[in-house]
């Protein structure tokens, strides 16, 4: 199954958001390899649990993507997933035909255009994405727990600072989208359960 394709271009000296553990006077061009090992063993050990239930039924990284953003923005397009994920319609088709077949996700057709495609997550498959929010969070939270107080933003200049440039600005869009959007539906189930 398709990979994150993370681009690891950023060279020492340009905007580093930390110093590096380098002694001082120290070449800018030098490569930064303990960070690029470091960003690997992080993302292998903040895969590993979702990755573990996933295996258990047949799935990989690719369908936990397509589960993550489907929660995050309930009733997205096709299209819009494959802008986010960026892989072929070829390889999305097989991950959503699994995940339709064994009850994840619900695929409806668009109101105004019945072609569309717009994905919603079934019970079963909210409940599987919750499952990986709370497990990643966990790991998240401990994380920034040791690594000091104001870390959580530290981190996520940094994250933002890894997403290319043009990227960067519609990427916060969208989250702050979802964010909102997720405000929304909990402040409308508080109202009925009230």
């Amino acid at each position: 199954m398709a990979d994150i394709n993370v681009s690891l271009t950023h060279r020492a000296g340009k905007g580093d958001p930390a110093p590096s553990p380098r002694p001082a006077g120290a070449a800018e061009a030098e490569p930064m390899l303990d960070l690029i090992e470091l960003f690997f063993f992080a993302y292998r050990n903040f895969v590993s649990d979702p990755d573990e239930i996933l295996g258990g039924i047949g799935f990989g990284r690719a369908h936990h993507r397509v589960l993550h953003f489907v929660h995050r923005h309930p009733g997205m397009r096709v299209t819009d997933l494959l802008d986010i994920l960026r892989i072929t319609k070829q390889s999305l088709g097989r991950v959503l035909r699994e995940l339709v077949d064994q009850g994840f996700i619900d695929s409806r057709a668009g109101a105004s255009d019945r072609r569309q495609r717009l994905l919603y997550l079934t019970p079963k498959g909210e409940a599987l994405a919750q499952q990986f929010v709370a497990i990643q969070s966990g790991r998240l939270r401990r994380a920034l727990e040791e690594s000091g107080s104001e870390s959580r933003d530290t981190v996520r200049r940094f994250l933002v600072a890894m997403i290319d440039p043009e990227d960067r600005s519609p990427t916060e869009k969208l989250i702050a989208r979802a964010d909102q959007a997720a405000e929304t539906r909990s402040a409308a189930r508080a109202r009925s359960a009230g």
